[in-house]
């Protein structure tokens, strides 16, 4: 399945494991949560295997607290690209600091991937027909297309509001600070 950042197709370094499949020794792989909850305590510490979990969209981000600083990885799946579930989640778990990759999982459209960064998205993975569709270029084409965003942002500029807010601030500071003169 394709995978897509900010600058276009990357290839992706992260196996999905099932239940039953042996921890490799170094690498990263992609753990359901009934497995990472099961076997939590006994995952190696050591940097040579990064961990992710795919969640559903049902979660509740609460019950992945005890695990964010060891996770190196989140993939949020969504069921059709009207499904807005993820967004929400991708930002609830940016507030509770995680830093690591969110990865948006399922047949989202181009138009969504500018609003996929904001929330706090690093990386889209598609499905073949999906990416026919759409390939690399449009996804970047409309990553591009917009130079401001109405919604609150993770970790990105102000918004289209707050930097009108702080322009005005800013304009009634200076024309105080003439009047004062």
């Amino acid at each position: 399945m394709p995978l897509l950042d900010a600058t276009g197709a990357i290839t992706d370094r992260w196996v999905r494991l099932t239940d039953d499949t042996p921890l490799p020794r170094a690498g990263a792989v992609i753990l359901s949560v009934a497995r990472l909850k099961a076997e939590f305590d006994q995952l190696p510490s050591h940097g040579l295997l990064l961990f992710g979990v795919e969640i559903v969209p049902e979660v509740r981000v609460d019950t992945l607290t005890p695990w964010l600083q060891r996770l190196d990885l989140i993939a949020i799946p969504f069921k059709s690209f009207t499904d807005g579930r993820g967004f929400s989640i991708a930002r609830q778990l940016r507030l509770a600091g995680f830093a690591g990759e969110l990865r948006a999982v399922g047949p989202l459209i181009a138009d969504q991937f500018a609003y996929l960064k904001s929330c706090g998205f690093d990386t889209v993975q598609l499905d073949a027909a999906t990416f026919g569709r759409q390939p690399s270029d449009q996804w970047l084409a409309a990553l591009s297309a917009f130079s401001g965003l109405y919604q609150r942002s993770y970790g990105g500029p102000l918004n289209i509001l707050a930097a009108r807010r702080a322009a005005r601030a800013k304009a009634a500071d200076v024309s105080e600070r003439a009047a004062a003169e």
